[in-house]
């Protein structure tokens, strides 16, 4: 699977992650509250934490986002990224076993936002790939800089 490991995948893959999440970041930070409550509704978080949740994820989505884009953190932002993606995974998965019907609160707060399905599952899950060969992409060339530093 060398394909894994070319520069372009991984450009492809962080531009698209870096794209994904700092637009999902926006609508977020702008509309606080809104997100508040669709961090609540997915009832696995105490209100006063979902509350923190919806305070500091938009920002952290931007930041590593914005990090992918211009390409510095690139190992450290993708696995934060990978984190994230996991935790939205269960996220979904739980609710869904549970037969709730809310608002993913993925990428808009828009009245147009969509219900949680399994496509959301399975978009988090590409999106999880793309955050895996960026960090082994960005691992395999720290590996590679430091064994010419050493020499």
């Amino acid at each position: 699977m060398k394909w894994v490991e070319s520069r372009s995948v991984e450009l492809i893959c962080r531009l698209v992650l870096g794209g994904v999440f700092v637009y999902a970041s926006a609508d977020k930070i702008l509309h606080p509250v809104e997100f508040s409550k669709v961090v609540y509704n997915y009832q696995l978080l105490p209100f006063v934490v979902s509350n923190f949740v919806a305070m500091v994820l938009p920002w952290l989505e931007l930041f590593v986002g914005l990090a992918l884009l211009v390409g510095v953190l690139r190992f450290e932002s993708s696995v934060i990224l990978s984190v994230l993606l996991l935790v939205f995974i269960v996220a979904l998965s739980v609710n869904l076993f549970r037969g709730v019907d809310i608002d993913c609160g993925c990428l808009t707060l828009s009245g147009e936002g969509r219900s949680i399905g399994w496509i959301s599952v399975i978009e988090d899950l590409l999106l999880l790939s793309a955050a895996l060969i960026v960090a082994h992409r960005a691992r395999l060339e720290d590996l590679g800089n430091q064994g010419k530093m050493e020499v």
